[in-house]
């Protein structure tokens, strides 16, 4: 139970960073805007899918008590 609570935060935090990078345009070095758009989007994305993962299996584990 504790890991599906842990994946939604480190869902959280992808997105996060994909916002960093988005604005930031750096990830351990300088990056170019379009790479930066790429990067950060996908970061994004999968954030959002590792939260829905989460909360999909917090639903699961709910309905099996």
């Amino acid at each position: 139970m504790m890991f599906n609570w842990l994946s939604l935060v480190t869902g959280l935090f992808y997105i996060i960073l994909g916002i960093v990078v988005i604005v930031y345009k750096f990830f351990f070095t300088i990056l170019e805007p379009t790479i930066a758009y790429a990067m950060g989007g996908l970061l994004i994305l999968y954030g959002i899918f590792r939260i829905y993962r989460a909360i999909s299996k917090i639903k699961d584990s709910g309905d099996e008590k």
